[in-house]
């Protein structure tokens, strides 16, 4: 017995227990309709009411000695004695009432088949017309027209819906995206735009003799834009858009993937030239092993998705699509040109795209000008195109919170900072010595930070704790965009994060479990320099591990030896501490403003850079007058506790 008469029995063994239950139901549901109808009198009452002159018809049933007689005046209700003893006054008394009375001798054969008419039979054919319109049903929704009655794949479906492939078309002609609704996302527009004029003038290079890439895979962290890009192009091309998740072609049985894979390329065939977008793709396309956890139906699905890319007419016209940020994790016989032609990275937005999204999203929203997107694009780095859409549409829920029907600049930034950190958690009550310490904490960061050179400056200090658990953070925004970092500024970032910390041993004498996220990132910066960066005398430009997932945020797996592995943490340990060691000094050189910007800070709850900058610059005669020389580079210190 094959996989597939196994997997046709499993199916119509639950099917038949279905139907069991249902004639179940159904035949229990008579009974009670059956018993509702029928009323049970005793012997003595159905005397008196024959002596009231109240019964109309009787029945006698010799077979099971009982009586069913009807009221006079009543309408379907039938009463029937208990029992019928031997009474030989009761034929006279009903002649003298006048009531109509005869005698039945039940055929019980003809009842058997009448019971089983009644309570099998019915239900039966009910079930059978009822699967045969699903059937029929399903088989429209599929194309197909035609009646059947194909019991192999499951009562009443047949095998029509079972290897569809369900792809969604989102444009026959029109997807209704084209690059014009795409920002911040240059490169990949350029090298999607050959695709697009190839399937709207294919003979332009058929002439020439070039081929149209068969496919081309989409990669890069969430939220860029990469199944926009891919309605952009087939909007461009006009042609039709066959959408569809790398999941949807996962089933829990051998083969209906696969079936899936050929119905999806048969359709596009017929409706080609189109694109066919497969998104997640890395969920039938994983490398394929022999270890223990390998799936059969997964495998099976990507080796038909492997031979449909090689069958298919390229002349046609038919591109696949492909969207994933876990390529490490693809198979390398589905990136191999001819089939997945091109790699287009789909990267996060530098500044300028940043602040091209905004416009476009800002253009849906009523705005009460000045609005300066710029400033915006400036204090999100490292955000995506779906991170920025979702602070224009918080700024638009803002705005109708507070009973305006424009959005404003402040409603924007405030945006950024519950998108950055979170809502204002007004529930939270910090003591005043808490108040205090957290104030000490962020104004350490910010003096550090403002005692470095050539770095951006800080643009907003607060103590107001957020629902993300950050009870205060310093905000940094510098005013143009670095692509490369030097040695000296991750150290100086590094001692920008310790000085936090550094403020509350400086001051309390004592340290709080509020410079966690610090800590953190203060590690994870150290070990980049150490591991991958090669920013250190001790190994020197040696790649000592590798990022995993890096789309993802993927941690570090190292590539070295346990021996090894003990120095790196011990080169760890020595960067942060020469950072924290930086910050402490700065600290000490610059108590009076920490003392003076901290109760400051605590006043005010919230305070401009202009106003730290104003207040750090200014020469009060109890140290050194420090220039404003901005701050460490645009990272927030959200501290949590």
């Amino acid at each position: 017995m094959d996989m597939n008469d196994k997997k046709r029995r499993q199916s119509m063994i639950i099917y038949i227990i279905i139907a069991i239950a249902i004639l179940f139901a159904l035949n229990q549901g008579a009974n009670v309709y059956q018993q509702q109808q029928i009323q049970t009198v005793s012997y003595s009452d159905f005397l008196t009411m024959v002596d009231n002159d109240k019964v109309d018809t009787v029945e006698l049933n010799t077979s099971s000695n009982t009586i069913k007689f009807t009221e006079k005046g009543s309408s379907g209700v039938v009463y029937e004695t208990t029992e019928w003893p031997n009474d030989d006054t009761l034929v006279q008394r009903l002649q003298d009432h006048g009531a109509n009375f005869s005698a039945k001798i039940p055929d019980q054969s003809n009842d058997f088949w009448q019971l089983m008419l009644l309570y099998y039979g019915i239900p039966l054919i009910v079930m059978i017309l009822l699967g045969w319109w699903l059937n029929r049903r399903m088989r429209k929704q599929m194309g197909d027209d035609g009646p059947s009655m194909d019991f192999s794949g499951g009562f009443g479906f047949g095998n029509g819906g079972l290897g569809k492939s369900n792809a969604k078309i989102v444009g026959e002609k029109e997807t209704g995206v084209t690059f014009k609704d795409v920002a911040g996302q240059d490169e990949a527009k350029e090298s999607l735009q050959e695709i697009a004029n190839f399937l709207d003038n294919p003979k332009r290079y058929s002439d020439i003799g070039a081929r149209c890439p068969r496919g081309a895979l989409l990669v890069g962290p969430p939220g860029t834009g990469k199944t926009l890009l891919a309605k952009a192009v087939a909007g461009e091309a006009k042609v039709p858009f066959f959408s569809i998740s790398g999941s949807e072609f996962v089933e829990m049985f051998v083969g209906r993937g696969a079936a899936k894979v050929r119905d999806l390329f048969k359709q596009a065939n017929e409706k080609a030239p189109c694109i066919v977008f497969i998104d997640e793709i890395d969920t039938i396309g994983k490398r394929r092993d022999t270890s223990i956890n390998s799936n059969d139906e997964r495998e099976q699905t990507l080796n038909q998705l492997l031979t449909e890319m090689d069958g298919f007419d390229n002349n046609k016209g038919i591109v696949v699509l492909g969207a994933t940020n876990r390529p490490d994790t693809l198979d390398p016989a589905l990136t191999r040109p001819g089939r997945f032609d091109r790699r287009i990275p789909v990267e996060l937005p530098d500044l300028a795209g940043r602040e091209a999204i905004l416009k476009i999203h800002a253009a849906k929203v009523k705005m009460q000008p000045p609005i300066d997107l710029g400033v915006i694009a400036r204090a999100t780095p490292g955000a995506s195109g779906a991170d920025l859409a979702n602070i224009i549409n918080e700024a638009a829920l803002r705005a109708v919170r507070m009973g305006r029907n424009r959005v404003t600049q402040d409603d924007i930034e405030e945006s950024v900072e519950v998108v950055i950190a979170g809502e204002k958690r007004k529930s939270t009550v910090l003591s005043e010595h808490e108040k205090q310490v957290v104030a000490y904490h962020e104004t350490g960061h910010a003096i550090v930070a403002a005692s470095q050179k050539g770095s951006a400056p800080v643009s907003k200090i607060t103590i107001v704790p957020r629902t993300s658990g950050a009870l205060g953070y310093t905000m940094q925004v510098d005013e143009n965009e670095h692509f490369l970092e030097t040695r000296e500024d991750m150290q100086n970032q590094i001692a920008v994060l310790c000085g936090g910390r550094a403020a509350e041993e400086l001051i309390f004498h004592q340290v709080t479990n509020g410079a966690s996220n610090d800590i953190e990132k203060a590690t994870k910066i150290a070990r980049a320099m150490v591991t991958q960066y090669g920013m250190t005398d001790k190994f020197g430009m040696v790649q000592l591990g590798q990022v995993r997932n890096r789309y993802l945020g993927g941690g570090e797996e190292l590539t070295c030896s346990e021996g090894t592995a003990r120095d790196i943490d011990e080169e760890v340990q020595r960067i942060v501490e020469q950072g924290h060691e930086e910050a402490l000094s700065t600290l000490k050189k610059y108590r009076f403003k920490l003392h003076e910007i901290s109760r400051y800070l605590q006043k005010k709850e919230t305070i401009t850079g202009e106003e730290f900058m104003k207040i750090f610059t200014r020469d009060d005669g109890f140290g050194p007058a420090p220039t404003a020389q901005g701050a460490a580079d645009g990272s927030q210190g959200g501290d949590q506790a």
